[in-house]
């Protein structure tokens, strides 16, 4: 069992339970930074023991994560990537010790495949079958092929500054992708608000403690890659702060249970036209002010990194480090020479790391006899564009400035938000009927319309998207229309999902007690004129959607 002994704040020393799924603040002092604290001591002698039988991925250091039972869920792989020596990079600019770790090795190509393996594990575990969550890209892509894996629906919101290969891709994972014409931070605002008006479960990266702690897998596995060895530095490019902010508890737990004599230097590096952090740094605060973006490295787009560079800060001045930021073009020459050197395609957010590392070695602040670490933080390849068509994402248009969005403004996205992101699945293998019934609903709202054309692609379709309303015929070849409500109704999945029923035939004393319980509404074709029909199909939507 791996669940936390307990959570300790790490301003006033508070101690209180763990809970996964709730903002994680101390009791006493209003804090909003827990720390977990697992039974170390355990995990200590399995580590003196080396770990025996345990996988060669991130699931190794299972005892320090925060799930109840790992061994009882079908884990999704992530971690267990390689340390390489630099062989030609480094040792060009005089340094003979830098290790990159490349992350490019996980499911989705990038280490935001640890955050949402143990995100979506506590998910899973703790009944969540749909949520939501703001990013830049790869944890988009990421949570999206882990919540496909788990069956766990997911909203998807990025800016439409992000490239569109990441949209694609989260989309090709089944995730519901919402592109929002604004910038990060303002993603961010109205994901949180549509979590809200629907109740469901918000990640909120770095706040999020199971998305926190899986990236202190990073730490463990560095460490033990270089013979149970802590670096002198590590270096990542950061947007929020969430990767060095998991990876430093990583070092601080080895440190503490003795595994390692220092916790490393941390060196935080940003895109010059996105860096409060370094600015903050340089100018001795430890609150960051806000900042309106100006780097085409979208990924490291995020104005306002909030409390986590606070955090940041402070470990900076426990542990040593620096706060360093590039430009652009510094950062995409960097990438041609790592490309040129170690034969490594790497992401644009790598590249300023490296470029960091460049410019920290120019200025003697890295010591030529010092080891490195730098997070290859990934390399996410494209989707071809053919496999999606151009139908892949909703659109919300929020303000054309980079300020928080007005109220107003955000309320009236939020409701034209909710007609984009209604779904109505029409499973009827007549097209006549289903492209009649089609028009109509998209004439009066702007739902998305999906069309099965057997009982069987219906119910995929349905596990897969999980409409808001689905309209069934119940004469159809293979599975009919009572077997396709029955199958509905005992996945917990798509059970809770308003069900009309349509038939071209008389329905008969039996069937309809077959059906009662089960679905809104039954209709015999002919029975209402299509307008008529569709008008109660809308109300019934808007019903669930209200309740």
């Amino acid at each position: 069992m791996a669940t936390p002994k307990f959570m300790e704040c790490n301003i006033c020393g508070n101690q209180q339970p763990y809970a996964p799924f709730i903002s994680a603040i101390c009791e006493k002092c209003g804090g909003q930074w827990m720390e977990t604290r697992y039974d170390y001591a355990s995990f200590k002698r399995e580590i003196l023991r080396g770990l025996p039988g345990r996988p060669s991925n991130m699931w190794r250091y299972s005892d320090i994560l925060p799930l109840d039972n790992p061994a009882a869920l079908d884990l999704y792989p992530a971690g267990g990537t390689p340390l390489w020596l630099s062989q030609r990079f480094a040792p060009s600019l005089g340094q003979d010790h830098v290790y990159i770790k490349d992350e490019r090795y996980g499911p989705t190509s990038s280490f935001k495949d640890r955050q949402a393996a143990v995100a979506v594990a506590a998910m899973n575990e703790g009944g969540i079958r749909e949520a939501v969550i703001a990013s830049t890209g790869n944890a988009a892509v990421a949570y999206a092929a882990a919540c496909a894996r788990a069956g766990i629906k997911l909203w998807v919101f990025m800016t439409s500054l992000v490239p569109q290969e990441k949209l694609r891709e989260a989309a090709l994972f089944g995730a519901e992708v919402i592109r929002v014409s604004g910038n990060y931070d303002q993603t961010k605002q109205i994901a949180t608000q549509f979590a809200q008006r629907r109740h469901l479960w918000l990640d909120r990266g770095s706040s999020c403690i199971p998305a926190r702690e899986s990236m202190k897998t990073i730490a463990y596995e560095i460490v033990e890659q270089l013979g149970w060895k802590a670096p002198d530095w590590y270096i990542q490019a950061v947007s929020g702060g969430l990767g060095p902010l998991g990876v430093y508890q990583g070092f601080a737990e080895l440190h503490g249970m003795g595994l390692i004599e220092r916790v490393p230097k941390l060196a935080v590096i940003q895109a010059d036209g996105c860096s409060p952090m370094v600015q903050a740094f340089k100018a001795g605060r430890d609150v960051a002010m806000p900042v309106i973006p100006d780097t085409r490295i979208i990924i490291l787009a995020t104005g306002d990194p909030g409390k986590s560079y606070t955090y940041l800060w402070n470990l900076t001045q426990k542990f040593g480090g620096t706060m360093e930021s590039v430009t652009d073009a510094e950062a995409f020459a960097a990438m041609r020479s790592l490309a040129k050197s170690e034969g490594m395609a790497v992401e644009p957010a790598t590249a300023v790391a490296f470029a960091g590392l460049e410019k920290m070695l120019r200025s003697h602040v890295i010591s030529k006899d010092e080891t490195v670490v730098v997070n290859c933080t990934g390399h996410t390849f494209p989707v071809e564009k053919h496999v999606l068509e151009d139908q892949f994402a909703v659109d919300v248009h929020l303000s054309e400035t980079q300020v928080p969005a007005p109220r107003e403004g955000l309320q009236a996205a939020l409701e034209n938000l909710d007609e984009k992101t209604t779904t109505v699945l029409l499973i009827d293998d007549n097209p006549d009927d289903a492209m009649l019934i089609r028009r109509l609903l998209e004439g009066k709202k702007a739902y998305r319309v999906l069309h099965a054309k057997d009982g069987w692609e219906g119910l995929a379709m349905a596990r897969q998207s999980l409409p808001d309303l689905i309209i069934t015929d119940l004469t159809m070849p293979g599975i009919d229309g009572f077997g396709l409500v029955e199958e509905l109704k005992l996945d917990p999945r798509t059970k809770q999902i308003p069900v009309v029923v349509v038939s071209a035939k008389d329905i008969t004393t039996e069937e309809r007690k077959r059906l009662n319980g089960h679905i809104e509404a039954v209709y015999q074709k002919g029975s209402l004129p299509p307008r008529k029909f569709v008008d109660h199909v809308i109300h019934t939507i808007e019903d669930k959607n209200g309740a």
